[in-house]
């Protein structure tokens, strides 16, 4: 019993995390839709929906892990110790350059408005122009309302830091949560003595620590992810009572709103679904476990439909920018779904199927071949895209100037994906790479053989799943840190995962050696130096230093200097793009760019004072914002409004980062 207490406490401290946010976003986005996402009414709704959701999923737990009280201690200070470092060297991407700014700018109109889409007010300007441009960077122009780019989920979380006032202290709690999560996991799968060890590697990590510092949707999607593991978990062990089912529905459901936080979150929850109809098929065998495929599979349903309607009303843009890979995943989906049912139509006949002696070696052959194959790819093959849209040559651009400030030869074609296995050794280090190899190998081997343990099977193949298809197609701009983002939800908790039941497999090989009195000695203490300190290394060049600090004065003090009747023009390219979002969603002021032609940088004079005397004639004053004094003097006295000198990501294209760069912005303001 002493065992009992401080084990429950784990398992239901690591499953709350999933539960809270699952049951936050499933009353936030039906407010949202409806036009009233605000403090009182989401906080009515989604606060009680979140203590049932964590009530129901972790009431009387059957098999609680076995931990001790030290154990569980340590995951908490770890968990709350990453979540104060990363309070403390919170990062303020306001200014639209990446994506982070644009999640913060969206968190900000539906916190200060609860609606969507935003009206471009065209009435502030004097009507429709076809020189004025409301959308840009992170937000689209559609049918005369603009909508923002991504999924709907984290701006519904990030918004409450709005709300309390504490807008860059969300991603560190969740960050934390994350911590709290993953470490849950560790202790069902492969035992509590390595979930302290599991939650320090992971909290140091570098991609952790960058996006749990700013307004980024790949934690969330963690918790999710990895919060539905540890739910399933709990059900398969609880198989033979009556709260299995409830606990299923509850894991189905957490698995499907990852749809709700990303769209890779449709890839990352396929396993799930062929996981479901697995278990479907176990009930024709009177398997206990059959009893959790239909809720899991009703749950996940559930979850993923309000993800792909939230997509479809509030996101359809940014689905028809993605389409290349939204619709041959969707075709994927279908794939899967069709491979399900005719797999669990057929699964009399498929059970009478007995494997070959040599496949399970032979599974196992193939993981460590495909982990060497990733290894050596860079030597094999160099991954090009020749720009083929605006975007496509933006990027190209990007990677071009890159190139330069790293002293490396110009090819904006480049994607340097080849190395995206090098990219995880960088942030984990080779121990931790080469002992969740050997975990793979061993799982795979053991699960072909005779199917256990059948609890590895659904985090393996989600693990498995995910990590492969992100490690051939990372499917992002490659400098780093800004890339190591694509390995959070899944890559590098997962290989942490099996890289602690490689640890245990380890441990008790060598028990039954006799060579083990002696290994026992240095084992933990070697055990924790292979694993934490290459992360910790890499991470010790970026971890003391806050980027993007500043942008919440220098956007405030720009704010104030706005007339309150201001209609914005901004004449600049550069300028239009971080700024447009700011103005219209922080200082609640209508804004457009002014159309520029030949890619000049600046708008045409005359259209500018055109535009200016509509705004006239419509009762306001015209304003105009551009990045240098020249570019405004032409319209009123030049007064300058911004002037942030800051520090911003380092872009490493071929190596770890280990620094960062300076970032200085101004913007120059004129009342015409």
């Amino acid at each position: 019993m002493e065992l009992q207490r401080p084990g429950r406490v784990l398992a239901a401290l690591s499953v709350a995390p999933a539960l809270a946010v699952a049951g936050w976003l499933l009353t936030g986005l039906p407010l949202l839709l409806l036009g009233r996402f605000a403090p009182l009414p989401a906080t009515l709704l989604g606060l009680p929906a979140a203590a049932l959701l964590c009530w129901a999923g972790t009431r009387r737990l059957g098999k609680a892990v076995e931990a001790t009280t030290w154990q569980v201690g340590g995951v908490v200070a770890v968990a709350a110790a990453s979540g104060v470092f990363n309070a403390v060297m919170h990062s303020e991407q306001l200014l639209v350059r990446r994506d982070p700014a644009t999640y913060a700018q969206y968190a900000a109109w539906i916190a200060g408005h609860g609606s969507l889409p935003i009206p471009d007010q065209v009435a502030a300007f004097g009507g429709d122009d076809p020189w004025l441009v409301f959308d840009g960077v992170g937000f689209y122009d559609v049918g005369g309302a603009v909508t923002p780019q991504f999924m709907p989920g984290p701006p519904l979380l990030f918004a409450a830091g709005d709300w309390l006032g504490v807008p860059f202290l969300v991603p560190a709690v969740l960050g934390a949560l994350a911590v709290l999560t993953l470490a849950g996991v560790v202790a069902r799968l492969a035992g509590a003595r390595w979930a302290v060890l599991a939650a320090t590697a992971f909290a140091v990590s570098l991609p952790i620590l960058y996006t749990s510092r700013t307004t980024f949707s790949e934690i969330p999607s963690l918790i999710l992810l990895f919060g539905g593991l540890a739910l399933t978990h709990d059900a398969l062990a609880d198989s033979g009572r009556r709260t299995a089912w409830w606990r299923g529905l509850l894991a189905g459901l957490v698995f499907g709103l990852a749809v709700l936080v990303r769209v890779d979150g449709l890839r990352d929850v396929l396993p799930v679904l062929a996981f479901a109809g697995l278990l479907i098929a176990l009930r024709r065998f009177a398997r206990p476990q059959g009893v959790l495929g239909p809720p899991l599979l009703a749950g996940l349903l559930a979850g993923a439909g309000l993800g792909l309607l939230a997509a479809y009303l509030l996101a359809r843009p940014y689905l028809a920018y993605l389409s290349g890979s939204v619709r041959p995943l969707l075709l994927i989906c279908a794939g899967v779904l069709v491979v399900t049912l005719a797999g669990t139509a057929a699964a009399p006949l498929l059970a009478r199927i007995r494997l070959p002696a040599w496949v399970p070696a032979a599974g196992a052959g193939l993981v460590v071949a495909l982990m060497a194959a990733l290894y050596a790819r860079p030597w094999m093959q160099t991954v090009t895209r020749v720009p083929a849209s605006v975007e496509d040559r933006r990027t190209a651009e990007m990677i071009e100037q890159t190139q330069r400030a790293n002293g490396l030869p110009i090819d904006g074609t480049r994607l340097y994906s080849e190395s995206s296995l090098h990219w995880v050794i960088w942030y984990v280090g080779i121990p931790v790479v080469v002992l969740a190899t050997i975990a793979a190998a061993v799982l795979v081997r053991r699960l072909l053989r005779d199917g256990t343990p059948f609890e590895w099977l659904l985090p393996l193949a989600v693990v498995g799943w995910t990590t492969v298809t992100t490690l051939l197609r990372p499917e992002i701009t490659p400098d780093h840190p800004w890339a190591a983002r694509r390995l959070v939800p899944i890559v590098i908790p997962g290989l942490i995962l099996l890289a602690m039941y490689g640890l245990a497999w380890l441990r008790d090989l060598a028990r039954r050696r006799e060579s083990w009195p002696r290994v026992r000695r240095w084992a933990l203490p070697l055990a924790v130096v292979l694993v934490v300190a290459p992360a910790a290394v890499t991470s010790i060049g970026t971890a003391f230093t806050p980027v993007e600090r500043g942008e919440a004065a220098a956007v405030a003090a720009m704010c104030a200097s706005l007339p309150r009747d201001a209609s914005v023009l901004i004449v600049e390219r550069v300028t239009g793009d971080r700024l447009a979002p700011v103005v219209r969603g922080m200082c609640d002021l209508p804004v457009a760019r002014v159309a520029r032609k030949n890619n000049v940088d600046t708008a045409p004079e005359g259209e500018v004072r055109r535009l200016i005397a509509r705004v006239r004639g419509a009762g306001r004053v015209p304003v105009v914002l551009a990045a240098d004094d020249w570019q405004v003097s032409p319209y009123g006295p030049a007064t300058r409004v911004m002037a942030l000198v800051t520090r911003q990501d380092e872009r490493s294209l071929v190596d770890a980062p280990n620094g960062t760069w300076s970032l200085t912005v101004n913007v120059w303001m004129a009342v015409a």
